[in-house]
């Protein structure tokens, strides 16, 4: 089994790609709210989305491409739900509670735990 040393560049990958899915997120999230007024091949928000998972689908294949472990590299994904909150805090001025905050430590640990692998000297 690969260490989790070998394990750097494709997390890293993989982080991008959760930032980049959590924006695409937002860019459909406005695109929906223009629906009714812009047809979808002129709503520049929906396209933005279409285009950031274009991207996403590229960096987690790059990041399998380059030896990641689906069982470390995929939870890493998971700080989507980090990146939106975040997202929707700063751009939407939504606000922030304890409970979210818990839950945010709470995805980190699982990403950690999930993540954890033992190496073998």
């Amino acid at each position: 089994m690969k260490s989790l040393e070998s394990q750097t560049i494709p997390i890293l990958l993989i982080l991008v790609a959760a930032f980049i899915g959590a924006c695409a997120q937002y860019f459909f999230k406005q695109g929906a709210l223009k629906i009714i007024e812009v047809p979808i091949y002129k709503n520049w928000y929906f396209l933005a989305g279409l285009v950031s998972f274009f991207w996403v689908l590229v960096l987690m294949t790059l990041s399998f491409r380059y030896g990641g472990l689906m069982m470390v590299v995929y939870p890493a994904y998971g700080t989507t739900y980090i990146w939106a909150l975040l997202i929707s805090h700063f751009f939407d001025k939504s606000p922030v509670n304890l409970f979210q905050v818990s839950g945010v430590f709470c995805i980190i640990l699982g990403i950690g735990l999930i993540s954890f692998q033992k190496t073998s000297s």
